[in-house]
């Protein structure tokens, strides 16, 4: 019988690795920024619009910090 000890092995899906909870983390935020826009909204269409900037607000966070470290 062969000895596979020192053997590294990948498991890849379709492509693509899978390393840590990224998307669970991202989900949380999700949940959290919508809840919290749909309930600081004032009417029905503010609180789509707080659907919406609940699904990009990491790219409005690293926005935002970017223009203050960059000033």
């Amino acid at each position: 019988m062969a000895s596979v000890k020192n053997k590294k092995i990948d498991i890849k899906c379709c492509g693509h690795m899978h390393h840590g909870c990224g998307g669970a983390i991202y989900g949380l935020g999700f949940i959290g920024a919508a809840v919290y826009y749909i309930t600081t909204a004032p009417g029905f269409w503010m609180g789509v619009w707080g659907v919406i900037k609940a699904l990009v607000w990491p790219a409005l966070l690293v926005f935002h910090l970017f223009k203050i470290l960059l000033m």
